[in-house]
């Protein structure tokens, strides 16, 4: 492959040799790639030995992959062996110490402490591009997904350049989105989705309100315990880091026209549009039009870069330069999730 960055990197203590299966006194221990000539999301990192302590390289080069992900948003660690979640989780807690083990938001098991199954999804429906929690007040800087078990046919996780989405994006679109704001309405019913006891994480309704004021939401309990919220999030966002501007959003999860036809058509045949389960609106209460939201998923398909998934890879995302989504999948498919570094749109 030509024009392919391969860069070397000599042990940084001679003193961790010895727990090396090779020996070298200096020489090439990480290969850094790219997945084909001309795409640079995702580099990728490879093994130039066997027996690499990934950890400990991890250790000694923190501030070079820090780097490397501020300037591409994800790096794919290939070739490793990561297909178990104990090692997966061990790998994340290396790069990101801080991982977050609450999240009652969606529908997913918890493999350990920090790491979880991705969330529930039908397998023949695609997962739209989106920057996770993005619709939250607080949010993960980064996510990890990690292969156990690729499906037998898809399930690949593309992702997208959020930098280019929103460069891309037609400029008055974007000056209407930076000046309105999206706003996320939500009604927590106990016949569809998730319900507000188990988002929230509690039964006691003065707690949910205590929360829903500390993260800006504003909320109203309905008849039968029913209870919908709305919040006004920015679209489009600066990395505290890099100072670049980002789009940063879930529309595409949440407005109606970017569901399939059936579902759309079966959502609203049986709810008025003010009792949907998830729907967004400019940040005014107004309605984000259909051609609108046509033009944006069709800059995300543009800018999709997909990848078949490798048993043991570790896919590491900057959260707010990387969006990603999930492709229909067939056969079993086992991935591993853990996400960390948790902010809030105050302190960025």
């Amino acid at each position: 492959m030509k024009n392919i960055e391969n860069k070397q990197f000599k042990l940084q203590g001679l003193g961790n040799i010895a727990r090396k299966a090779v020996k070298l006194t200096q020489g090439e221990l990480v290969k850094i790639d790219y997945l084909k000539h001309g795409e640079t999301l995702p580099v990728v990192f490879k093994p130039a030995v066997e027996n690499l302590d990934l950890v400990n390289w991890i250790e000694d080069n923190q501030e070079f992959i820090q780097t490397k992900l501020l300037k591409q948003g994800a790096i794919l660690l290939r070739g490793f062996n990561l297909d178990r979640a104990g090692i997966f989780e061990q790998v994340c807690l290396t790069l990101c110490p801080n991982l977050f083990n609450e999240n009652g938001e969606h529908i997913r098991e918890a493999v350990s402490a920090n790491v979880y199954t991705p969330v529930f999804y039908p397998a023949d429906k695609k997962l739209l591009w989106h920057n996770e929690n993005s619709f939250n007040y607080r949010w993960p800087k980064k996510i990890f997904f990690g292969c156990g078990q690729p499906a037998e046919q898809g399930g690949e996780t593309p992702i997208v350049d959020s930098r280019k989405v929103f460069e891309l994006i037609d400029r008055k679109i974007r000056e209407r989105f930076i000046e309105k704001k999206v706003m996320y309405l939500r009604n927590y019913d106990y016949k569809l989705g998730l319900d507000w006891s188990t988002v929230f994480q509690t039964q006691n309704k003065a707690k949910v309100e205590a929360n829903c004021r500390e993260a800006g939401i504003d909320f109203e309990w309905k008849d039968n315990d029913r209870l919908r919220t709305r919040a006004v999030r920015p679209a489009v966002v600066k990395h505290p880091q890099t100072g670049e501007r980002t789009w940063f959003t879930q529309a595409q999860h949440w407005h109606t026209s970017c569901l399939d036809m059936e579902t759309r058509e079966t959502l609203l045949s049986s709810f008025q549009e003010e009792d949907l389960p998830r729907n967004c609106y400019y940040g005014d209460g107004s309605r984000i039009e259909d051609s609108v939201m046509e033009e944006i998923c069709g800059v995300y398909q543009k800018l999709e870069i997909s990848f078949p998934w490798q048993t043991g890879d570790l896919l590491i995302l900057d959260n707010l330069l990387t969006a990603h989504g999930r492709n229909p999948f067939s056969g079993e498919r086992k991935l591993f999730v853990a996400m960390g570094e948790m902010t809030s749109f105050d302190e960025i």
